[in-house]
């Protein structure tokens, strides 16, 4: 028996129907993937921007308790309290404020970030005045408080 040539060239690869099917399905499944991916990314950087608030608050505290009851900005805020400049993940580089009634003064304190976080990351906060988030996109801190969206 022998095989033609036009035999053997039927036996090899792929058709290009077959390809594009394949092509089709992967690229339906990345439609599919990437935008939980991004999601997944965003709660990701919101759950850091919440941890590092709170890290803030925990030097706030140590600070207070060694001077008094009085409270710092984040430029006091060095060595013992913090090792590293703490900055926003959302908005790369941006410090975080604090805002303390008064400066030096005992009370309460908020500590904010930059903002520009996705809305649909900040719906499980509730506001300062404990109003539900819908459209939050800013973290913030209350002393008296905890974590609230603004």
């Amino acid at each position: 028996m022998y095989i033609t040539s036009a035999m053997r060239s039927k036996e090899k690869g792929f058709t290009l129907i077959e390809l594009m099917i394949v092509i089709a399905i992967i690229a339906i499944l990345a439609a599919i993937l990437i935008p939980n991916f991004l999601h997944a990314r965003a709660e990701s950087v919101t759950a850091a921007c919440e941890g590092n608030q709170k890290q803030l608050a925990t030097a706030e505290e140590e600070y207070s308790v060694d001077n008094g009851g009085a409270y710092a900005s984040l430029a006091v805020l060095t060595t013992p309290y913090l090792s590293t400049t703490i900055t926003d993940p959302v908005k790369k580089g941006n410090a975080y404020t604090v805002t303390i009634p008064g400066t030096g003064s005992n009370g309460s304190y908020q500590i904010a970030d930059a903002g520009n976080h996705d809305t649909t990351t900040t719906t499980n906060l509730t506001t300062t005045t404990g109003t539900a988030c819908a459209t939050c996109a800013s973290i913030v801190y209350a002393q008296a408080s905890g974590i609230h969206g603004k």
